[in-house]
């Protein structure tokens, strides 16, 4: 059977891993016993297979997660307080999906990050589009925008983004415009999308960073009211990790 007009065709369409997958087949002996059937399903099968993976690919890309962390790769075993049981039902982004909250606070050290980023890279292999901030840079860039005039088209990016980052938030109070530019993002964030925070703060000292009493109150009613809670404890992992490297001390 002649497939290479089949196989360019495909091509043409931009059907390319149909097509390469045509061609593997076609190499096969054992595929010429399989129905016709058969081979339509591989074949789509391998394109949508491959358009997934782009979509992701993409995803993550867009993400700019700090960390290359994955929920495979997390270490319940080091005391930190972590709830396992809790933590596992967040691996399943349906908070995500009900665009609920979620804060990590701890100490410096103990994994918020690691942690956010797993999250996020969960979400992103669940479909959702994810964008992963340090506090201070997202405030510069919102900063920025507003003085170059385009900071409607920021916000509306904000908004339409699933799931939000916002690393290491505090504990320098924020001032009046980025109190009220968190404000403005929140309110967006309403049955539209989620939010995590780390922080070192615990949550009862947030109102605290907002510093303004009335902005304070808008801003957490909104974040804590769907907000899950992970709060982290014990001494910093990276130390840890030091001095297993470094040995016992000396007798």
């Amino acid at each position: 059977m002649l497939i290479h007009p089949t196989v360019e065709r495909l091509r043409s369409l931009g059907l390319a891993a149909m097509a390469d997958a045509l061609v593997e087949m076609q190499n096969n002996p054992q595929a010429a016993e399989m129905p016709h059937a058969d081979w339509l399903g591989l074949l789509i099968d391998r394109e949508a297979t491959f358009r997934d993976n782009r979509r992701l690919a993409r995803r993550l890309t867009a993400a700019k997660l700090r960390q290359a962390a994955t929920i495979e790769n997390i270490d319940y075993r080091t005391a930190r307080g972590l709830d396992r049981a809790l933590f596992q039902t967040l691996t399943t982004s349906q908070w995500v999906r009900e665009h609920n909250h979620l804060a990590i606070v701890g100490p410096t050290g103990t994994g918020k990050s690691w942690l956010a980023c797993a999250l996020g890279n969960k979400a992103c292999r669940d479909g959702f589009s994810v964008l992963y901030k340090r506090a201070s840079r997202l405030f510069a860039d919102l900063a920025q925008a507003r003085g170059e005039g385009r900071l409607a088209r920021l916000m509306t990016s904000l908004e339409r983004t699933n799931l939000i980052i916002v690393d290491d938030w505090g504990p320098e109070p924020l001032t009046a415009e980025q109190a009220r530019d968190l404000l403005e993002i929140v309110d967006d964030r309403y049955d539209k999308g989620s939010l995590l925070i780390t922080s070192q703060v615990p949550v009862t000292q947030w109102h605290d960073i907002i510093a303004n009493p009335t902005l304070g109150d808008a801003i957490l009613d909104r974040i804590i009211h769907n907000a899950h809670r992970i709060e982290l404890k014990g001494d910093s992992l990276r130390r840890s990790a030091d001095q297993k490297k470094k040995g016992p001390p000396p007798a």
